[in-house]
């Protein structure tokens, strides 16, 4: 915590804080990390404690910072959502526990202990069990009204179900974006030449203020609901608040991320267990949250500022560490985007050693002010890629020159430009070796064709061999010239020709992601398969027909229409398919095990990803939901499943394990 020595500097902290509070709540674009940012709000709170006279009006630790948005109706919570006072030690979390014992006269206090999920604070309000609002945080008072935005959110119903539905009921919770998708948003957004969000609760606070639903839905926001307002009116205690909403069929957290604890003993070691666990969650925590587990005494212990007395965050350290930036390098994309890399001096960092980190754009670097040579503080967040927080800039060294991207690409050595509505520098040469070489690397990535045993070092030596020059060479490529490449014997050989042949029965929808067309991720180009249906189709729409298909907007249809004007491409796609690639295999034609079969999915998979079961499940034309309901037809339980498991068990739905999994398969 910083020493604040006078009224001046006390007021210009201020100020940096208010600063801050905009790049965080209204540009979703924060300049340091929430741990640096809590130090300095700790220190202007500290001062005030001993200045109780010169207190700012402005001061962040008087308000909740989260501003309202222009565009939406501003409507007003029927209790205040306040923020929590934050906590980074055992011993001020046991502070906070005296604090609690002192203020009830007594010490029989049990405490729940949640999840502190890394999103943005939402209130939902079901009337006669119908959703009515949704409406943000805001000033903790009034906040944004989102109704139409979280309508968008899948695991939200519509409806409520269950028993003893209240005729009023205000739902609080954590809107989020998983890992998974936040990494798809920005390698599209970087792709597409756009800033980047920061982090994953960033890009969900960025898309739940859209003012449009349906680019809202393309973004796959998520919810947990952990709370309710008044909620003494329904149950008696903290711990019950999830079984309620549970009941109701709301998205709450599974019995292993709450706790009731009789002590700060099993507090912190709820805490340690959610911190050993927090890297195999899909979606971004930053702590717990410690609440007085019975709700009557809410009244009585009362608020102090902006917190409540009856909770607290336990808010773990971020994965950081110091390192020096050795030098930037350029990389060039497969669309031509020039993107600037931090060569790190190698750092062992949550797991694993880090020695690149992207800084994205010129943009980044000169908000960050970062140089070669500087010392910086590095983070890797959850399953995250690593980036540069912040430079230490007391340790600079003297004379170290600003980074500028060149304006010439470093490949090709031909013209590169930053264009009006793009934040991204491009190398606008059409034959850039660069480019090229990146476009076949990512033709045979997972993303695409996804050829297995040709990855970015193969195509690199069959590229600088001369042996692909073209997409439709590599389906000329024989013994003889895989022979010839570095550490390629037989079996070397045979097992890449075997991927290869395999390649030529893939989905339409991998083709057109093969393709490389500007702008074109995943998620359009299943749009375009399932209308366009086959290549013939796809290559003679007209932009009325690409614009009438919901999701794909003016820059994609205009890419689109520009990528099958190029006879060039038609030549291609028509040699790609002479040698016998079927790109009019859609996925609807795997064999259609699971067809209108609902599953839920429980516990921790070992030989799936969660994203890689729900595919093949609805590839196979079955359905996953997030809720068990009487319409459930299985229920695939992996480690440690939770409630969903239990209420399976109640209404005797199937459940199976991945082993019968598989063999469903």
């Amino acid at each position: 915590m910083k020493e604040i020595k006078d009224q001046k500097e006390y007021i210009n902290l201020v100020d940096e804080l208010i600063e801050h509070d905009e790049h965080y709540y209204v540009k979703n674009k924060p300049l340091i990390s929430d741990y640096e940012y809590d130090r300095l709000l700790n220190s202007i709170q500290s001062w005030e404690k001993k200045h109780p006279d010169f207190i700012l009006d402005s001061s962040p630790s008087l308000r909740i910072s989260e501003a309202l948005t222009k565009g939406f109706l501003h409507k007003e919570h029927i209790e205040p959502m306040l923020s929590l006072a934050n906590t980074y030690s055992i011993d001020e979390i046991t502070d906070f526990i005296n604090r609690v014992y002192k203020l009830l006269n007594k010490k029989d206090i049990k405490f729940t202990s949640e999840l502190k999920l890394d999103g943005t604070a939402i209130s939902i309000r079901y009337d006669k069990g119908k959703l009515t609002q949704a409406v943000t945080r805001g000033n903790g008072k009034i906040g944004d009204d989102v109704t139409n935005n979280i309508k968008t959110i899948k695991s939200i119903p519509l409806t409520l179900k269950g028993k003893n539905i209240p005729d009023l009921l205000e739902v609080r919770g954590e809107v989020f974006m998983n890992i998974k998708t936040f990494k798809e948003l920005n390698k599209k957004r970087e792709e597409e030449g756009k800033d980047v969000f920061a982090n994953p609760r960033n890009a969900a606070a960025g898309s739940l203020k859209l003012l449009d639903p349906k680019e809202v839905s393309r973004r796959r926001l998520n919810i947990i609901l952990y709370g309710i307002a008044n909620a003494h009116n329904y149950v008696n205690f903290q711990y019950e608040v999830h079984k309620f909403l549970q009941n109701l069929n709301l998205p709450t957290s599974n019995e292993n991320h709450y706790k009731l604890c009789k002590s700060a003993d099993e507090i912190v070691s709820f805490a340690n267990r959610i911190e050993k666990e927090r890297k195999k969650l899909f979606f971004e925590i930053d702590g717990i949250v410690i609440k007085v587990d019975d709700l009557s005494t809410y009244k009585k212990l009362g608020f102090t500022g902006k917190f409540p007395r009856y909770a607290a965050a336990y808010k773990f350290k971020p994965d950081q560490a110091i390192t020096t930036i050795e030098d930037i390098i350029i990389q060039i994309g497969r669309t031509g985007i020039l993107t600037p890399v931090a060569v790190l001096k190698p750092t062992f960092l949550a797991g694993s050693t880090i020695s690149r980190a992207t800084l994205h754009n010129q943009d980044e670097i000169d908000k960050k002010d970062i140089r070669i040579g500087d010392i910086v503080i590095i983070e890797k967040g959850g399953d995250v890629i690593p980036k540069v927080v912040n430079v230490d800039f007391s340790k600079r060294k003297k004379n170290i020159k600003k980074f500028k991207i060149p304006n010439k690409c470093p490949i090709c050595k031909s013209e590169a430009k930053r264009f009006d509505d793009e934040v991204a520098i491009r190398c606008i040469s059409p034959t850039c070796a660069g480019k090229t070489l990146r476009r076949f690397q990512f033709f045979a990535s997972k993303q695409a064709l996804d050829i297995e045993h040709l990855g970015s070092k193969v195509m690199q030596m069959l590229y600088e061999k001369g042996f692909v020059k073209r997409l439709s060479d590599i389906y000329t490529l024989d013994e003889g010239k895989l022979s010839q490449l570095e550490g390629f014997k037989d079996k070397s050989i045979k097992n890449l020709l075997e991927s290869i042949e395999k390649s030529k029965k893939c989905t339409l929808s991998q083709f057109i992601m093969g393709l490389g067309i500007k702008y074109i991720g995943s998620e359009t180009a299943d749009l375009l398969a399932n209308y366009a249906k086959n290549i013939d189709k796809l290559k003679k729409l007209t932009k009325e027909e690409l614009l009438s298909i919901e999701g794909i907007g003016e820059k994609a249809s205009d890419a689109i229409i520009e990528f099958f004007i190029d006879k060039k491409n038609i030549e291609e796609i028509d040699l790609l398919i002479k040698h016998g690639l079927n790109p009019n295999v859609t996925k609807q034609e795997i064999n259609q095990t699971f067809l209108n079969k609902i599953f839920v999915l429980t516990g921790s998979l070992e030989a799936f990803t969660r994203d890689g079961a729900k595919k093949m499940i609805k590839e196979r034309g079955g359905k996953v939901t997030s809720s068990v309901s009487k319409n459930t037809d299985f229920v695939l339980a992996g480690d440690e499943p939770g409630s969903k498991y239990d209420k399976a068990k109640k209404l005797s739905i199937k459940i199976i394990s991945e082993k019968e999994f598989k063999s469903m398969l």
